[in-house]
């Protein structure tokens, strides 16, 4: 009985399977088709269901290949892992393949496609939106398990990012060539106006490398012009935030050395941008390390010093983002960023900026000793009474008194030989930053317990 209800379910099911497909075959109506989909999806999983009672599906997979229900195609497959592609990049032979793969068998040290076997005139890799879009469509239809990537673009954003791939990838060809200095300024304009053009570069893989060819740089060093145009299209890309950590990713030495000989410019246009991307990059903490040991905080101490103010804002937050390293502070300080500073502060110049460099540099004895030789004491004190001065500032004022109050008694001592000392440390103790205050107020305690035991000595 069981299975005579069994065999009468089956075949009203393959009864409304095939008038489902019928359905299916002569639907034209887009909005009814993905509803008569689901239909014949939904009887197909019943139909499988009792055949698997029955102890067989052979008759299950049949019906399952009428419908259409298959493999991806094998152009939606890696020809390298054989896996559907969520991330297809086509490679200069013209073959697509997923970046992951394709990438490591680059990083391997192959030089021809893995397919064709077709010698690679480069190794650029650039996103093939149409193929991604067309897998991510194919697993929709077929209810298949889609790669785990981003929405398929529009159509507007799939040609306007091919266009955007075609064109980087005609001018990073022509940098080789000579009509490299041509390239190199339309490059520059590109990554100045448009956002999806900086981060194109950090997309399409062997792009940002382009910029540091041995021959794009010789070249460079013979050309003032070409040279900028290509410090200027650094620092545009380097303003994308998640290419901040590529540019360096190789550890390329003809990278940091171009940087460091664009810092000692004769232009100061392009020492301004150097300096720019040297700000950039050392945000990234990965990078502040292989900036530090290549000799660029020597360069950026001399900008400092010779106060240009295209280059002097990039330089002081060049220098603020390294020293957060503490080997980094310890070269700033033999370079002499504290005198050069310090000059800076005196002059009124860039306050905020160097007053953060000062303060952060002060956590090194040296670098006391140095501000105490100078007489910043005295200088700071003004600060702290003059209205101008922000209140971050004058923060940044108070942590280094502090510092140097209880480096030793001398100091100390110095402190309470500056005219309304206590006077101006009790107001900043009463209308100051949170910090501020606490430092003002720990400092009022230390010169109050040094004049109690001289007195009482």
């Amino acid at each position: 009985m069981a299975k005579r209800a069994e065999g009468n379910a089956v075949s009203e099911l393959k009864k409304e399977l095939q008038r489902v497909v019928e359905a299916l075959v002569e639907e034209d109506d887009d909005c009814n088709l993905t509803t008569t989909t689901d239909n014949a999806i939904q009887t197909l999983c019943a139909l499988k269901e009792l055949k698997l009672k029955q102890g067989t599906d052979q008759e299950f997979v049949e019906i399952k290949n009428l419908v259409g229900f298959q493999e991806p195609p094998p152009e939606f497959r890696c020809p390298i892992s054989g896996l559907l592609m969520k991330d297809p990049v086509v490679l200069a032979s013209g073959q697509t393949y997923e970046e992951q793969y394709i990438t490591e068998w680059l990083k391997d040290g192959h030089q021809k496609c893995p397919k064709t076997d077709q010698p690679l005139p480069h190794t650029l890799l650039i996103p093939n939106h149409s193929i991604k879009t067309m897998v991510m469509n194919w697993c929709k239809l077929h209810n298949f398990d889609m790669p785990r990537t981003s929405h398929p673009p529009a159509d507007e954003e799939y040609a306007a990012a091919t266009a955007n791939s075609e064109r980087l990838v005609q001018l990073l060809n022509r940098l080789s060539s000579s009509s490299a200095s041509d390239a190199a300024k339309e490059l520059r304009l590109l990554t100045s106006r448009s956002p999806s053009f900086r981060a194109l570069f950090g997309e399409m893989t062997g792009a940002v490398p382009q910029l540091f060819s041995p021959f794009l740089l010789d070249k460079a060093y013979s050309d003032a012009r070409l040279h900028d145009d290509l410090v200027a299209t650094v620092l545009n890309v380097a303003a994308h935030e998640s290419n901040k950590g590529k540019i360096l990713a190789s550890r390329n030495p003809l990278v940091v050395s171009f940087l460091i000989d664009s810092l000692r410019s004769k232009n100061i246009k392009t020492r301004s941008h150097a300096a720019g991307v040297i700000s950039a990059l050392s945000a990234f903490d990965m990078n502040k390390d292989v900036i530090g040991e290549s000799g660029a905080i020597k360069s950026l101490v001399d900008l400092i010093a010779e106060g240009q103010p295209l280059a002097l804002n990039e330089a002081a937050n060049a220098i603020l983002n390294l020293c957060t390293v503490i080997e980094n502070r310890e070269r700033a300080i033999s370079e002499g960023a504290v005198v050069a500073v310090m000059d800076k502060i005196v002059g009124r110049v860039l306050i905020d900026e160097m007053l953060a460099i000062l303060a952060t540099l002060s956590s090194h004895q040296h670098a006391v000793e140095e501000m105490d030789e100078h007489g910043m004491i005295f200088c700071l004190f003004e600060m702290l009474r003059e209205n101008n001065i922000s209140e971050q500032s004058k923060e940044h004022c108070v942590a280094i008194i502090y510092v140097m109050c209880f480096s030793d008694r001398t100091k100390l001592r110095k402190i309470r030989e500056v005219d309304d000392a206590y006077e101006t440390l009790h107001r900043v103790a009463r209308t100051g930053t949170s910090r501020a205050k606490r430092k003002a107020s720990s400092i009022l305690e230390r010169l109050n317990r040094f004049a109690f035991v001289s007195h009482t000595a």
